[in-house]
């Protein structure tokens, strides 16, 4: 099947700066759909990088948006603190104003591993605060944003979220991430019915454990033991995986798709 509706779209993707990344491959999974593409990050240092992105002179959001160019479509990298409510919406207005139009919005970026991995009881209220304002505040601004745009605009649109099992699934060590996933999951289903009336449609993705450099500190031994145990699958998926489904929560193939949370995790699921 092929996937249609982002001919002359444009699409917002935060949180889109790692090479081994869902924001990255959903943004150049957008642009092989035929969607120009705007990218945002947090600004990242090169002594921030990974070693694989440092020996490959890898320059975060700039290089995505030079590969979205490669493969024939407009792109821009805006750095934007997404919990800020004013760097928000300039960064709106400023796809708006280069572009015309926003279509598509992809909720990406997010804290993880922000201090928050430890008990309830010994963990810092700063350290919740980070991850809530980066996954959940964050995701509010950009969506409210972008959906205000959408509606003044008149041709509806599609917000996809970028949630996680942990928000269905919780788990020890993990109190101020899973919150924030879930609230994630709750934001989308309330904005869906809100802004159903006006052909906006709004869904969040929810991937289990997936091969991203965020998971780098992890040893090899320690991930295929968690892989096995938890996965009916076998196997971590891949970010490809996800952004697959990011694009088809995007097409004109899930039109009446709206309010749904799908979780992409190889089955952790199932084996609660």
């Amino acid at each position: 099947m092929h996937l249609t509706g982002f001919d002359g779209k444009v699409a917002v993707v935060t949180g889109a700066g790692r090479k081994r990344s869902i924001g990255r491959e959903t943004a150049l999974a957008l642009a092989r759909a035929g969607c120009d593409v705007v990218v945002t990050g947090t600004g990242r240092t090169p002594d921030r990088y990974t070693e694989e992105e440092r020996a490959g002179g890898w320059r975060d959001i700039d290089s995505v948006a030079d590969e979205i160019r490669a493969l024939g479509c407009r792109a821009a990298a805006v750095v934007c603190d997404i919990a800020d409510e004013q760097a928000v919406d300039t960064l709106v207005r400023q796809v708006q104003d280069e572009y015309g139009r926003v279509d598509i919005v992809v909720n990406n970026a997010a804290a993880a591993r922000a201090g928050d991995r430890v008990p309830v009881l010994d963990l810092p209220t700063e350290a919740w605060d980070a991850v809530m304002r980066v996954n959940l505040r964050g995701t509010f601004l950009v969506s409210r944003a972008s959906a205000r745009a959408m509606v003044e605009q008149g041709a509806g649109g599609s917000i996809v979220n970028i949630s996680s099992i942990a928000g269905k699934l919780g788990g020890a060590n993990t109190a101020a991430y899973a919150a924030s996933k879930a609230g994630v999951q709750a934001l989308t289903s309330s904005m869906a019915k809100e802004l159903g009336p006006a052909g906006i449609r709004v869904n969040a993705v929810c991937p289990g454990v997936t091969g991203t450099s965020r998971l780098d500190d992890l040893s090899a031994e320690a991930w295929q033991r968690y892989v096995e145990a938890n996965l009916p699958l076998r196997r971590a998926g891949d970010a490809r995986e996800v952004a697959w489904a990011v694009v088809f929560l995007a097409s004109e193939q899930a039109g009446w798709v709206t309010g749904q949370s799908w979780n992409i995790d190889g089955g952790q699921l199932t084996v609660r």
